[in-house]
């Protein structure tokens, strides 16, 4: 193990600004998005015909496009659904009609933060979605960000309804789509995708979740159970496999699905994330399903894939029945240094924390766990430390897929709104919901899907950014942290010059090891921030944290000065952010 201590650099105090009114300062988070200049409101198409796109997407990403150190939120737009080829397989808008310019198209903000001499941060974010060049119009579903050629530029991925864009980070502002010289489009339904180097030969490769088999001339007639119109179960569509992308490190990318043995569990999939589930050094794959067995797909050392959801006890909730799966999470909740598993499902169902057992193994303890919970449909989550005294906290941004009866009565125009939740970790034995803590953007009644997570005013506490279905985008600022102190790294891999996406990384503190892991997917259809933030409490001694880099070599960086963000680059001493 290499150690790099740090020397010739003093510890630097950056403590978040105080203000606002004694009401603001009350609520954990602050709905800031009117005054951070963020206008965008997502469109799904509806026409009174209750088609089933309308309800699944969208999400979004939070990430640092332009290097200037700080994050910038791109958010995926629907479209309107008339006029789509009935030719099944998810078709919706086509490529083509994307090119004349029919339809909406996501939109990128770029962050403008600025300190100021005082220490106040004004935060602004502007459209340049025009002068990036990057148009993904067509009926957008999510979002996935990494670097997939090692430019140290972090590319975005956009799936749909009928057509994916790959977008290059160019390096100058602009993006150009690849889509179809790297070959990643995909005419199905696609949902959640995550980058990760299944192989380890150092280039991210690219696994995409698809739904159902899906088009507008496809559509069923389906009734909720007063005999009313609604939303169909999806279960009346067949589903469809994931698909599975190698990097051929030029540039493209091989189809490797049927190969690596990705096909041979089929389910309607809407969550993806890559972790380390049974500990063996290789990055595995868990999706969840609407209605099927959740899939874990264990990685055999970069040559194929076997899902032993059902092994591993993660495919079913504790009574060994299928849920409703939406959004997905990793953390290592209870303090024993391995990741955990939470899934958002629906409203009949509770969503489910799943305990790593060790070896693979994993046990429902929701109920233990005090996150059981009936009455609300969850789709995008993350585990956050809110306050930041160094234990993974849990947000649920919740929204309908059938109409809600009280609404319906009340004559709401698209009755599927419900509020967020935000439980608070208990010592890592237990949650504790104090949703009503949060403040009134978690009051709120929308219809939430896509949730992202990162520090975006770099005052070292994570931020959120929600992104509601047929509503407008939500900034919510973290204001639960003030006085706390901590610690950011962004982890980069010096042989590929990205961020070392799965990466584990250990704090070492007497009271015990705070254990984190890089990645920037999960939740639901978005992708977040890189960085990690370690709270500490009241601690203001320097830390020391210890990476486990992909392929099992293990450094560790010291005298790293708190309440700041560090660079940890493998190979290379630590440098201020």
């Amino acid at each position: 193990m290499r150690v790099w201590p740090l020397v010739g650099v003093s510890a630097i105090l950056f403590l978040p600004a105080v203000g606002g009114s004694a009401q603001e300062r009350a609520v954990l988070f602050r709905d800031a998005t009117e005054a951070v200049g963020l206008a965008f409101t997502h469109v799904n198409g509806s026409t009174g015909e209750l088609l089933l796109p309308e309800v699944i997407g969208a999400g979004g990403a939070l990430f640092d496009y332009d290097n200037d150190g700080d994050l910038d939120v791109y958010l995926v737009q629907g479209d309107s659904l008339r006029g789509t080829a009935g030719k099944g397989q998810g078709t919706g808008l086509s490529r083509e009609q994307g090119s004349r310019g029919e339809g909406s198209a996501g939109r990128l903000f770029r962050n403008d933060l600025r300190v100021n001499p005082d220490g106040t941060r004004t935060l602004h974010f502007t459209d340049v979605t025009v002068a990036s060049g990057m148009v993904a119009r067509g009926y957008g579903m999510g979002a996935a960000t990494g670097d997939y050629d090692n430019d140290g530029w972090v590319d975005l991925y956009v799936t749909g309804l009928g057509a994916s864009h790959l977008f290059h980070n160019n390096g100058d502002g602009t993006f150009t789509d690849v889509t179809t010289r790297s070959g990643t489009d995909d005419p199905r339904w696609s949902t959640s995708a995550t980058f990760f180097d299944y192989d380890q030969d150092g280039s991210l490769d690219l696994f995409v979740a698809h739904y159902v088999n899906f088009s507008v001339g496809m559509k069923r007639a389906c009734f909720s159970a007063a005999s009313a119109r609604d939303y169909c179960n999806p279960s009346v569509y067949d589903p469809v496999p994931g698909r599975l992308f190698h990097n051929n490190r030029d540039g493209t990318f091989s189809d490797v699905s049927v190969r690596s043995g990705i096909t041979r569990s089929v389910g309607r999939g809407l969550g993806a994330l890559a972790f380390d589930a049974d500990g063996d050094g290789w990055t595995d794959l868990y999706v969840a399903t609407d209605g099927d067995p959740n899939q874990l797909w264990i990685n055999k050392r970069g040559t194929s894939f076997v899902d032993e959801g059902l092994l591993a006890g993660v495919a079913l909730n504790r009574a060994g029945i299928p849920q409703g799966s939406m959004g997905i999470d990793v953390g290592d909740v209870d303090g024993d240094g391995d990741e955990d598993l939470f899934v958002t499902n629906l409203d009949n169902e509770s969503n489910t924390m799943y305990l790593n057992a060790g070896k693979g193994l994993y046990e429902d303890r929701t109920v233990e766990m005090g996150v059981f919970k009936l009455g609300l449909t969850g789709f995008g989550t993350r585990f956050i430390d809110v306050d930041n005294d160094g234990l993974p906290d849990l947000v649920v941004v919740n929204g309908a897929v059938r109409h809600l009866a009280s609404q319906l009565q009340r004559g709401e125009r698209y009755p599927l709104k419900q509020p967020k939740l935000l439980f608070r970790n208990d010592g890592g034995r237990t949650f504790v919901d104090i949703t009503a803590q949060a403040g009134p953007s978690f009051d709120r009644l929308e219809v939430s899907r896509g949730l992202a997570m990162g520090d975006i005013d770099n005052d070292g506490d994570s931020d959120l950014v929600v992104v509601n279905n047929s509503g407008p985008a939500r900034i919510l600022l973290n204001e639960a942290a003030r006085g706390r102190h901590w610690i950011g790294v962004r982890v980069i891999d010096g042989r590929s010059h990205r961020d070392a996406l799965q990466t584990r990384l250990q704090l070492t503190r007497r009271a015990g090891s705070i254990w984190r892991r890089v990645q920037t997917d999960g939740s639901y259809c978005s992708a977040s921030d890189p960085r990690v933030v370690f709270g500490l409490g009241a601690d203001t001694a320097s830390q020391t944290i210890r990476v486990y880099w992909i392929g099992g070599s293990v450094e560790e960086f010291s005298g790293l000065a708190v309440d700041r963000y560090w660079v940890l680059e493998r190979g290379k001493p630590p440098r201020p952010m």
